[in-house]
């Protein structure tokens, strides 16, 4: 018989899944519904998937924000990874309160005031250096790696602190040099954080709206800016199929991920 304790902590615990993904297996339900109210259920159909999938200006937003956010999670990772591993391992140093600062920033910035900075900056990078370019995919692009890569820096920081530094000491005794420790030795034993500030990094990419609608341009629309502009003039029952299909996609590479590292037999932790 379970006790009260284990009873209470189960219903605890169906009541926080509950409030969690609730609302996400609801719109993953109405996505099926063949009526344009988001209020009527009317039978099952599968309408708004061909709606959302010759909707050439969703796709499009679709395509560029991906693209944008591969390329921003991997240079916010080079970058952060620099970054994370000089505040670990580097130690204090003429203008480190400076630099600890300035790659810091982001994180506690707005993205409001980081958006508009932005934007001030490459209106006059404009001016200096007769860049006719107008705002776009690589504005979008430069705006997402500043905020992304102070997060994989922190991410990337607190496992080379976490690392044994007797099997760098003990390369570096042998004769190798610092560089080749690094790539040899460090690097893949933070290469489980390396992929986790990856997707960190995409995810913020992906999801950022501030940010991307300061320095977006005209034919650069993302897909957060795209399903923000239509949801202000009404809840669209093809947003509810596009989120469906991106929830399915996460879920399918959760597992995957996690087969992967039973396999390798890589803590989840």
């Amino acid at each position: 018989m379970a006790k009260p304790d284990s009873r209470l902590r189960a219903l605890v615990l169906v009541l926080g899944y509950a409030f969690l993904y609730g609302p996400i297996l609801v719109l993953m339900v109405l996505s099926f519904n063949d009526s344009a109210m988001m209020t009527t259920w009317t039978g099952f159909s599968l309408r708004w998937y061909y709606e959302l999938f010759t909707d050439r200006a969703l796709l499009e937003a679709a395509r560029l924000s991906l693209i944008i956010a591969a390329f921003t999670a991997t240079a916010a990772v080079v970058v952060g990874t620099w970054i994370g591993y000089v505040l670990a391992r580097m130690g204090r140093f003429r203008g480190f309160a400076m630099f600890v600062a300035l790659a810091s920033a982001p994180l506690v910035i707005p993205e409001v005031v980081l958006g508009i900075s932005l934007l001030l900056m490459f209106v006059e990078l404009s001016d200096l250096l007769g860049w006719e370019a107008s705002n776009g995919a690589f504005t979008i692009w430069v705006g997402h790696v500043i905020l992304s890569m102070a997060y994989v820096s922190v991410i990337i920081q607190s496992r080379v602190r976490d690392l044994d530094r007797s099997l760098e000491e003990a390369a570096l005794d042998l004769g190798a040099p610092p560089i080749k420790v690094f790539f040899q030795i460090v690097l893949p034993l933070i290469a489980p954080a390396i992929v986790a500030a990856w997707l960190l990094a995409f995810t913020l990419s992906l999801d950022d709206v501030v940010i991307a609608s300061f320095l977006t341009g005209p034919g650069h629309t993302t897909l957060p800016l795209e399903v923000f502009s239509r949801v202000r003039l009404g809840l669209k029952p093809e947003i509810n199929a596009l989120a469906t299909i991106f929830m399915l996609l996460v879920a399918i590479f959760v597992v995957i991920a996690h087969r992967v590292q039973n396999r390798k037999g890589i803590p989840s932790s």
